[in-house]
């Protein structure tokens, strides 16, 4: 994704030359739209109205009732073990603090078909910005929210957004950037981030571009709950069994390089990622799961289908999440679950293997 010469300077004049203030002819900077009449910018860098997408997955309202009344069933029976005396655990406003996240999560979901107004991008490139992004969130050492924080402002981002292939990388690097001062408490500098990008883009180009990335978002950053949440009190339901939770902690950040999983809530994505490690792994989807992740394994199964396809794809083991999950420090957590994919594929009997300790 390097950027070349002539555009760099380009850009670097017209920060010189113009104005500080989020403008008009930042905003064409930013996203790389050719120059046209005033009239007609708007129009050009302003997506149109992308059309409402129901939430994956499309069931029937009688299943949805159906997915309901087992979920209640199973809270009405289940008796919860709580630990009054874990105050990090905040028992007496968790049930309240979910609501209210659940209530966030649809409305803080990018649009899964923004791609058909880019111009110059496609999902595969979507996916080589996600991949690389995971390299620099790993080199910095950052937590695992500023990942998925960042990347749900880059889709978002791209909702609304008409951008150039040569500024795609500069999207992504500003997202990381907003992400890790809003989640981290020492966050890298901005001339980090500079380096980052191997000086592709200017300081002032970073920072002009989390104004503009701040205004099209209306500010909205600290509204957005990725899976971890979910993921940190579904592990409740196996006593936060280690060989379950770094294997699914793999599998929802494969989600992230699968633009199928733009349509899937938070909370789905990381009941997902635990059934499918719970399957792999030989474990079944019992009432404490049920309990603890609101979704029933009827409702977890096409989730399971696509993470195992994408898992299957040819070279998906060269992507950076592989390479990182490789390593003993995560159990070897990838090379298991791409050969457990394809054994499952084949038809073969995968369950009950163990990851590596």
């Amino acid at each position: 994704m390097d950027i070349e010469e002539d555009i760099a300077t380009s850009a670097r004049e017209a920060e010189v030359e113009g104005n500080l203030s989020l403008g008009e002819q930042e905003v064409e900077a930013m996203i790389g739209v050719e120059d046209s009449e005033e009239d007609e910018l708007d129009d050009t860098a302003q997506q149109p109205p992308a059309k409402i997408q129901r939430v994956w997955p499309e069931v029937s309202t009688d299943r949805k009732h159906k997915y309901q009344k087992e979920v209640q069933a199973v809270r009405e029976m289940f008796e919860e073990e709580v630990d009054m005396y874990d105050t990090t655990m905040v028992s007496e406003y968790a049930e309240e603090i979910f609501e209210y996240m659940c209530d966030l999560e649809e409305e803080m979901m990018p649009s899964a078909t923004y791609m058909d107004g880019q111009n110059e991008i496609t999902w595969a490139m979507r996916q080589t910005l996600v991949d690389w992004l995971l390299q620099v969130h790993l080199r910095y050492h950052m937590l695992p929210e500023t990942l998925w924080i960042a990347v749900n402002i880059v889709d978002r981002f791209l909702t609304k957004r008409v951008v150039s292939l040569v500024k795609l990388q500069l999207v992504g690097v500003t997202a990381m950037f907003i992400a890790a001062k809003y989640e981290e408490i020492l966050a890298p500098s901005v001339d980090e981030f500079v380096f980052m990008t191997e000086n592709g883009y200017p300081k002032e180009e970073i920072l002009k571009g989390e104004r503009i990335m701040l205004q099209t978002l209306d500010f909205r950053v600290s509204h957005y709950c990725s899976p971890y949440s979910w993921m940190r009190k579904i592990s409740k339901a196996d006593d936060y069994d280690i060989q379950t939770r770094t294997l699914s902690k793999f599998l929802i950040e494969v989600t992230l390089l699968d633009y199928r999983f733009l349509r899937v809530k938070p909370s789905l994505v990381a009941a997902v990622g635990m059934y499918c490690a719970r399957k792999m792994l030989g474990g079944d989807w019992d009432e404490a799961f049920v309990f603890y992740s609101d979704y029933t394994e009827e409702q977890l199964i096409p989730g399971h289908e696509q993470l195992v396809q994408k898992l299957t794809e040819p070279n998906f083991s060269r992507q950076y999440v592989c390479k990182k999950y490789a390593h003993k420090k995560f159990l070897k957590a990838s090379v298991f679950a791409i050969d457990w994919a394809r054994s499952y594929v084949k038809g073969l009997t995968a369950g009950g293997m163990m990851l590596e300790s």
